[in-house]
């Protein structure tokens, strides 16, 4: 099944200059930041969607695990959300009130914040470009494809791409995990991630996570 056939949607890219605010967490907020984002992603592809997790799109996915890695996870968030205590990252160590003033807290075009964004608003006014070069990605960021009238974002895990593409049949999650390696030969070409793919406008990084880790 082609990407093409569930898309989220969005407005035009006008510019794939990002209009993020200076980041905000340090390098170790950081690491434990991509840490949990990563790990809630994953656990979406293995449990399949959080009943909280609203607005299932590509978008919401990212939305749902940025939320999610700032949460506090202790015993009870384990558990309801059916995660080990194996090999969890560290605590995302941040104040309440840096806390909240990230969670549900995004960027509008009109300079307003919102507990939505979808996927050209997360990418134009919530993170910065990195560059088109994949080998620039580190996990928890993102890839942002423009096809004119929609826009698709995904997440690079570390070891894979993830994203949600809709939902094909009442069992199906939507949700899509795939190597680099199968992305960069996809048949549908506008969504290689490549230099030379003019659809694939490029990788992301989330404005409170700092250039460079």
């Amino acid at each position: 099944m082609f990407l093409s056939k569930y898309l989220c949607t969005g407005l035009i890219l006008l510019s794939t200059a990002s209009l993020a605010a200076e980041p905000i967490l340090n390098p170790a907020q950081t690491q434990a930041f991509r840490g949990w984002f990563v790990r809630i992603v994953n656990e979406q592809l293995r449990q399949g969607p959080n009943p909280r997790w609203q607005h299932r799109d590509c978008a919401g996915l990212v939305r749902f695990a940025v939320a999610e890695a700032l949460q506090k996870h202790d015993a009870a968030w384990l558990q309801s959300n059916g995660i080990s205590r194996m090999g969890l990252p560290p605590e995302v160590d941040l104040s309440p009130a840096s806390r909240e003033a990230l969670r549900h807290n995004w960027k509008q075009s009109d300079g307003k914040r919102a507990a939505y964004v979808p996927a050209f608003g997360l990418v134009q006014n919530n993170a910065r470009l990195i560059g088109k070069d994949i080998n620039q990605a580190e996990a928890g960021d993102l890839l942002f494809f423009d096809q004119g009238d929609d826009q698709h974002v995904m997440v690079w895990t570390g070891r894979y791409i993830a994203y949600h593409t809709g939902t094909s049949h009442p069992k199906d999650s939507g949700l899509r995990a795939v190597r680099i390696d199968q992305l960069m030969q996809w048949k549908d070409t506008r969504w290689q991630p490549r230099n030379d793919n003019p659809n694939f406008i490029g990788i992301y990084r989330l404005a409170f996570l700092p250039s460079a880790s």
